[in-house]
């Protein structure tokens, strides 16, 4: 569900009070009392982006929306790209902050990797926008997913598939990413509890694949070999599962073995689901992240708050896809979001 806190309302409260100084420097058509202020209060900014990398979808999305909100706003939209370097990711961060750029955009490796270079961003006066993976550290916004819900959508779902009365041996395995990444830090701990509240169904397996679909294969398959009655295997992140559902494929029980998965919804999602390699798949929605990503920028730089003084948070919104609810727009595209954001 969507949560915009009673800081993120003072923010747009104060949004729309911007005073009338920097009026009229932007040519509009017509002013209605709010729209020459925002447009000033845009034009001209600049606003920094640190992806853990731009070279996977996710990244791809997002981008893809704010450089289109920056072009018709005019204000700069700077990427650092780290390429999954947290050493580099660091450095590009602590650069930033020495350029003061108004708005830093960071999307954290981890937990706590970038959490110091949050605080120092915040106390030299630049607002931050945390966008999926959070740290520790709270900051003017978090935009993206609950992922302790979308775990607990997931593990309700094997529950109905192989949990008790469905007649199945209940045997679940589960594949985690890296265990300091929030997706596994946060979503195991509703992987454990909602199927250890059930008594039908017994955790084979609980495995760190790292985020490697290589290395999630692998496992999987031992798994397999040693619970040649596995009823089902529940995932974190789709690019990793999909070395999952191969080892599923490998020893031809795709379709028997219940393979639950989540991610951002990209079209290759929706691929896997029509293939039948993923059971059921809970998504968010990065054309929408990338429209609260425009939203939350707009509002920073509207609102005379200074950083870190009003956070809020806006999570996504989840979406469960499996082969009956799946249909040609369920999944996004770059070019849908680059068109509709």
């Amino acid at each position: 569900m969507r949560t915009l806190t009673k800081f993120a309302a003072a923010a747009l409260l104060a949004a729309v009070t911007v005073g009338p100084a920097a009026q009229a420097e932007v040519a509009i058509g017509y002013d209605d009392g709010m729209s020459a202020s925002y447009a000033n209060a845009l034009a001209g900014k600049k606003v920094a982006f640190v992806p853990l990398a731009m070279s996977f979808d996710i990244a791809e999305g997002w981008v893809a929306g704010m450089q289109k909100q920056a072009d018709s706003m005019g204000y700069d939209l700077i990427i650092r790209d780290p390429n999954w370097n947290t050493s580099a990711g660091a450095q590009a961060i602590t650069q930033l902050i020495a350029e003061k750029p108004d708005i830093i955009i960071i999307h954290n490796p981890d937990l706590q990797t970038y959490g110091r270079l949050i605080r120092k961003a915040t106390e030299s006066g630049i607002k931050v926008i945390q966008v999926n993976l959070k740290s520790n550290v709270n900051s003017d916004v978090y935009i993206g997913a609950d992922w302790y819900k979308i775990a607990e959508k997931q593990a309700q779902i094997m529950v109905s598939k192989c949990g008790s009365g469905s007649g199945k041996s209940g045997k679940v395995a589960i594949i985690q990413g890296i265990p300091t990444n929030a997706t596994s830090a946060i979503g195991v701990q509703a992987f454990e509890k909602v199927l250890g509240e059930d008594s039908g169904i017994e955790i084979v397996a609980n495995q760190a694949a790292d985020f490697d679909p290589t290395k999630a294969h692998t496992i999987a398959l031992t798994i397999l070999k040693q619970n040649p009655d596995l009823c089902g295997m529940i995932g974190i992140w789709d690019a990793e599962d999909v070395g999952v559902a191969a080892a599923i494929r490998d020893v031809g029980k795709t379709g028997e073995v219940v393979m639950i998965s989540q991610g951002a919804g990209a079209q290759s999602a929706c691929d896997k689901v029509i293939a039948g390699d993923f059971t059921t798949y809970v998504a968010y929605d990065v054309a929408q992240q990338a429209r609260d990503i425009n939203n939350a920028i707009a509002t920073l730089l509207q609102s005379p708050a200074e950083a870190g003084a009003q956070p809020f948070a806006l999570y996504s919104p989840l979406k469960v896809i499996d082969k009956d609810s799946v249909h040609p727009d369920t999944c996004w595209t770059t070019d849908r979001v680059k068109r509709d954001n």
